[in-house]
């Protein structure tokens, strides 16, 4: 039984009614020793108590999508095959290197009641990283409009949280739902939306947005396995002054140093309720060793760059949780680094995040959206 799907949601609500009925009714039927009876009553008490939270952790992983399968909420799912020395990264798209044979993939729907049916779905094989994992895909209106049949579309690159599932963004954030009649409109550039999974380790434990050797490649999944993938099979720009990647907590993280790390693939970033120390989360990879946690905080890449990378960056947060990670890094960019701090207020919850989405998407209308050409 799916653990996103209706069947385990009325399951989950069916249980708790008839835990109580089952406890009312055999309290004072329960025979035998008075141990056996206090041992009885206990177990059905707790009975009742498990279903009621596990209706509460139901609704609330339904409506943050926070785990995407029984896999991801044991932790006993690992999605990488391999881990591989990635080849040297070029100029090119995707990250170039040596060449690669195209990525064709084969798209279907998303089995989740919660992601609009016009996202489609494909599990990649990623040549460069060793990670296999779904990417979800959605085109925007115009796409399919025989008058843009020539043209290429901007693209963004959506990063959930950690936990979180590769359908939050179209789920919980509602991204497609909410920019569809603004690019129809004109008002919002019309961006093909990428959104890969990020949770690739078993044992709970965050990849970091890192290559890590012997453990994963999980920067290599999204900074170039995902991007060829994406060109190899829609209209899609090439060009970095075209393409942006966006993120919320733990994603917002890796959207900031990704772009930052590889502005030949990526000139923006959007990242809301960031930090830059990677110890940000506890389960990240990256924050065990203390090398890794300096060379993937982004305050520290910018610092350390050789020459100032090609970006733009939008971060945001409030008082306690980004927004001094965010003024950080508009005091450390040098041009033609720009950063753009915002202070917003809410809880470190998707709730906060959703209602921004408009304005996220008005900001990388003008950074990397251009005229579709």
């Amino acid at each position: 039984m799916k653990l996103t799907g209706t069947p385990f949601f009325l399951l989950s609500i069916i249980l708790v009614p008839l835990s109580i009925a089952l406890l009312m009714y055999f309290w004072n039927r329960v025979s035998g020793p008075q141990p056996l009876r206090f041992g009885s009553r206990l177990l059905m008490v707790l009975f009742a108590q498990v279903t009621a939270v596990t209706l509460v952790f139901v609704v609330v992983n339904n409506d943050n999508q926070l785990y995407g399968s029984w896999d991801d909420l044991l932790g006993t799912g690992s999605h990488v095959r391999a881990v591989p020395v990635p080849p040297a990264e070029g100029d090119g798209p995707a990250g170039g290197g040596p060449e690669q044979p195209k990525v064709i993939q084969q798209f279907g729907p998303v089995d989740d009641k919660a992601v609009p049916k016009d996202v489609r779905t494909t599990d990649l094989k990623g040549q460069v990283s060793g990670v296999d994992g779904e990417v979800l895909v959605w085109t925007p209106p115009q796409y399919d409009d025989p008058a843009y049949k020539d043209k290429r579309f901007p693209v963004v690159e959506l990063l959930a949280g950690f936990p979180g599932s590769s359908s939050a963004w179209f789920g919980s954030m509602n991204v497609s739902k909410q920019l569809a009649p603004l690019m129809k409109s004109g008002q919002i550039a019309p961006f093909i939306l990428v959104s890969p999974r990020v949770v690739l380790l078993e044992g709970h434990t965050d990849t970091g947005c890192a290559d890590v050797a012997g453990k994963v490649n999980a920067e290599s999944w999204l900074a170039r396995d995902v991007p060829r993938m994406v060109l190899d099979n829609f209209r899609a720009e090439p060009g970095p002054e075209r393409w942006a990647v966006a993120g919320y907590s733990a994603g917002a993280h890796c959207a900031a140093r990704l772009a930052i790390g590889h502005p030949n693939r990526f000139h923006a970033a959007v990242s809301m309720s960031g930090y830059n120390d990677p110890i940000g989360e506890s389960d990240s990879l990256t924050a065990r060793d203390a090398h890794l946690r300096d060379v993937s905080n982004p305050l520290y890449m910018l610092a350390h760059a050789q020459t100032p990378p090609n970006v733009s960056l939008y971060v945001t947060g409030k008082k306690g949780d980004g927004f001094e990670d965010a003024l950080a890094l508009q005091k450390a960019a040098k041009a033609p680094t720009s950063v753009t701090p915002v202070e917003v207020n809410g809880p470190h919850l998707t709730s906060t995040w959703e209602p921004m989405v408009p304005s996220v998407f008005t900001w990388l209308t003008q950074a990397v959206g251009g005229k579709t050409g």
